[in-house]
């Protein structure tokens, strides 16, 4: 029996995805865009007219057929491959940590161990809390409401990765509360906590405190989410 690879399962995501959207030229540019893929690329790649692929993405063109779907998806993947495959491993990273992208949009593991600053730069991020460590190993970028809501504790450590000497980033806060009160019986904690949707004016008035209590450092950011996460890909 052949085990599926990466790229296997990652070719049946998208395309499941794709094919069962309501709107199927939105989730197509999602990917799209989450490959850090033009138009122009994409439709070189397939040999047709970059109109095409912005036809189907805006919805002007009757929505594809599973045979377009999987060859856009394949020459998203190939595409990937030949810029050394970066997108199929970070996914393949997320699986096998056991999570789903719809909790863990980003996981990375830095090949040595960086200044909390430089993160910090690339998310456009203020701290508001130092904490004792000023270096992390990795980042972990989570939306907040799946995890809190599905992740038994045991799981919520998983987010970890490799080493708790990381950043983890919550994604959708409006205040802060439950990232907050989560690290409170997650033992230990992370090196960092980062909020991102929310100002330094608008986070919960109680949560530097419970990171001081934590020890870890506590920082906001209100960038674009996928920009943020791309200049947080390219640390490493």
């Amino acid at each position: 029996m052949t085990t599926a690879t990466p790229r296997d399962d990652l070719a049946r995501r998208i395309a499941g995805e794709i094919t069962l959207s309501d709107d199927p030229g939105a989730t197509l540019r999602k990917w799209r865009t989450d490959f850090d893929i033009s138009q122009t690329t994409l439709a070189d790649q397939l040999d047709v007219s970059s109109s095409v692929i912005s036809d189907y993405e805006s919805g002007r063109r009757e929505s594809p057929g599973i045979g377009v779907i999987r060859r856009m998806v394949e020459a998203l993947l190939d595409i990937d491959e030949a810029r050394g495959g970066g997108r199929i491993r970070r996914y393949a990273r997320v699986i096998s940590a056991g999570f789903e992208n719809d909790i863990v949009q980003d996981l990375q593991e830095y090949p040595t161990t960086i200044p909390l600053e430089t993160l910090y730069e690339a998310m456009g991020a203020t701290e508001v809390v130092r904490g004792d460590h000023s270096r992390i190993s990795g980042h972990t970028v989570i939306n907040s409401i799946e995890a809190i809501t599905r992740l038994s504790s045991e799981e919520f450590y998983r987010l970890y990765g490799q080493s708790t000497s990381r950043a983890l980033v919550f994604t959708g806060i409006t205040r802060g509360e439950s990232p907050l009160v989560a690290m409170r019986v997650v033992n230990p904690t992370p090196n960092a906590v980062v909020l991102h949707g929310v100002t330094e004016t608008e986070l919960w008035e109680h949560a530097p405190a419970l990171a001081t209590i934590d020890g870890f450092s506590l920082a906001v950011s209100n960038r674009d989410l996928e920009a943020m996460i791309d200049d947080i890909r390219r640390l490493l």
